[in-house]
């Protein structure tokens, strides 16, 4: 059977027309004697009539019909009786009285329910195993569809800005400087082995010393990583490189980029420019480098006014150069037993000792800690964050990046726990965007002794603060941007180094890799720039998390069609697998027992 038309298309001005449907059984009633079938396709939904006590034939097929059978009809377009319309479908003014039936393939009963309610309550396990019955649901059909508009959007964006999309190799060579690779053994090259591209970073930098000075590409990335809501060991980039550029010129760039998606998928228009935030300046007020900017409750640091206080756990901490943040938690002085456990717990998870707390409740300020605090500084806490009746203020005394750490988590658990008591706004569809800048070059891993990069080490440092590369990495700034929407990060770049000595000096002097393992991991790159690199810089997007909060989900598993579990296993296909031992010693390797 040939479909004329498909099941949202048929209105009064088809009235009379003989047509034909093909799609799935979405469902079934009998009123009478006479079949009603909502038939669905990827387009919508449309009724269909069907009378069995005229035709022996269709009564005999209808015996067997079961939703989500795949059928096709036809039949002519009547107009619904009066007081039976369905205003709610474009398709819901006619329906098909159908004369003829044909069943394409009978449907086994799902294993849960196909519509968005009833799917999302049962196991995310079971929806992945049949994968393929979950992506028939409205919300991940929808879902599916926002990801092709967003991406379609960047792809003419880019092309209308002149840049050139450039497939780079998803097999490289290992770089162990960087996040935990997949490694693929070489059949021809017994003992070696290639590695799945965890980046285009290096190829796209080659690409603009070879003169392409534009490229873009949507790229397939990969990282054995432990899995979570918002990360997935295989994941989709928008890879973006230039040549002759700033930071300034990226940022132009992408807020277009992004306000051309919204605009396109959502109909949204975002303001430009986005904030700029310091990286310092987002870790003192929000305690994290991805503020989400929707409410308030920000960090202060107190830690002059306990310099010399009688409380000496805070006294102590700014002595040994420490620092003491508050938070006040605005309205949140009802919190329970359990909540306040909860949190506690919370804290101590990121390294501080306990939870220290101050409720404002009928008046008085409760807490253990108040019998140690001078008037003077009660009367600085309640001018700074400007404390009123039904407050709690929450304490870090810690190293500071550890105080950010605990109070900028504790910030958004507050926050969450207000929402729930309607006391503050939290509006998924409130984009906030932002870019968070001026991040340190390097960060000291105590564990390996050395320096690290903080992004990765092809970034360029702040020109002025390029001459305390060797006395002081840790005061060096990268020329690093991350852009932020609503507390999650979208994506990171920078200005790269494009000298060739700049390079090397980063690789062997600060970062304190061997001039061998240089030579084998990054010589090809360095030889390049000696043969006239321009200046360069890019960023790259995490597409499955961009469309992850176009389709207001919280996961990107719901915009991935066939994602991995949280332990990296496709429960539909049942992999990864055991291989033959054929296989093994074609790729000269031998399975060795877990110890």
């Amino acid at each position: 059977m040939h479909r004329s038309h498909h099941c949202a298309q048929l209105t009064p001005a088809d009235l009379g027309q003989t047509v034909s449907l093909l799609g799935w059984v979405d469902t079934i009633r009998d009123q009478g004697g006479i079949i009603f079938v909502d038939l669905r396709d990827r387009k919508g939904i449309t009724q269909i009539q069907l009378e069995p006590r005229d035709n022996a034939a269709l009564g005999e097929q209808l015996k067997h019909l079961k939703t989500e059978s795949v059928i096709g009809v036809a039949g002519k377009v009547v107009r619904r009786p009066a007081g039976t319309e369905n205003p709610a479908l474009p398709t819901g003014a006619v329906e098909v009285n159908a004369s003829s039936l044909e069943i394409l393939n009978l449907a086994d009963t799902p294993p849960f329910p196909l519509d968005d309610d009833g799917g999302d309550k049962v196991n995310e396990d079971l929806r992945l195993t049949y994968r393929y019955l979950d992506l028939r649901r409205p919300r991940m059909r929808r879902n599916l569809e926002v990801r092709h508009r967003a991406t379609k959007a960047i792809r003419d964006y880019f092309d209308g800005q002149e840049f050139i999309e450039v497939e780079t190799p998803a097999l490289f060579k290992s770089t162990p400087e960087g996040a935990r690779e997949y490694l693929v053994p070489s059949r021809i090259h017994p003992g070696e082995f290639y590695a799945l591209s965890q980046s285009p970073q290096q190829f796209k930098q080659i690409l603009m010393v070879a003169g392409v000075e534009k490229y873009f590409q949507i790229a397939r990335c990969f990282r054995d990583e432990d899995l979570r809501a918002d990360r997935q060991m295989e994941f989709t980039q928008v890879d973006v490189e230039a040549s002759f550029v700033t930071r300034e010129d990226i940022y132009a760039l992408f807020e277009g980029m992004l306000s051309r998606v919204w605009r396109e998928v959502l109909g949204v228009e975002i303001p430009t420019p986005f904030l700029r935030i310091p990286f310092q300046e987002a870790m003192d007020r929000f305690g994290v480098d991805k503020p989400d900017l929707r409410f308030g409750l920000e960090l202060v640091d107190f830690s002059e006014t306990f310099r010399t206080s009688a409380f000496k756990v805070f006294q102590s901490t700014v002595e040994s150069g420490g620092v003491v943040k508050a938070l006040n938690a605005k309205g949140l002085s009802d919190v329970t037993q359990g909540e306040l456990k909860s949190l506690e717990d919370i804290a101590r998870s990121l390294g501080a000792k306990g939870l220290a707390f101050i409720k404002l409740e009928g008046g008085e300020w409760k807490s253990p800690i108040v019998k140690f605090l001078s008037d003077a500084e009660k009367a600085e806490l309640t001018r700074r964050l400007i404390l009123e009746e039904g407050d709690i203020v929450f304490f870090a005394a810690a190293p500071w990046e550890k105080a950010c750490a605990i109070l900028g988590r504790l910030r958004l658990e507050a926050a969450q726990l207000l929402a729930r008591r309607g006391r503050l706004t939290i509006r998924a569809d409130d984009w906030k965007f932002l870019w968070v800048v001026d991040f340190p070059l390097m960060s000291y891993d105590e564990a390996e002794n050395r320096y690290v990069a903080t992004h990765h080490p092809f970034t360029a440092p702040v020109p002025e603060d390029a001459a305390l590369l060797s006395a002081n990495p840790k005061a060096v700034r990268g020329q690093h941007y991350d852009v932020v929407l609503n507390g999650m990060e979208l994506g990171g770049g920078s200005i790269r180094i494009h000298q060739p000595a700049l390079q090397k000096r980063v690789f062997e002097e600060v970062l304190k890799i061997p001039a061998d393992v240089v030579e084998s991991r990054f010589g090809y790159l360095l030889k390049a720039f000696t043969f006239g690199a321009p200046p360069h810089g890019g960023i790259a997007f995490g597409l499955d998390r961009m469309v992850a909060l176009l389709c207001g989900t919280t996961s990107i598993r719901d915009v991935i069609a066939f994602p991995k579990t949280q332990k990296g296993q496709d429960l539909m296909a049942q992999s990864p697998t055991p291989v033959t031992p054929r296989q093994l010693r074609e790729l000269h390797i031998a399975v060795v027992p877990p110890q």
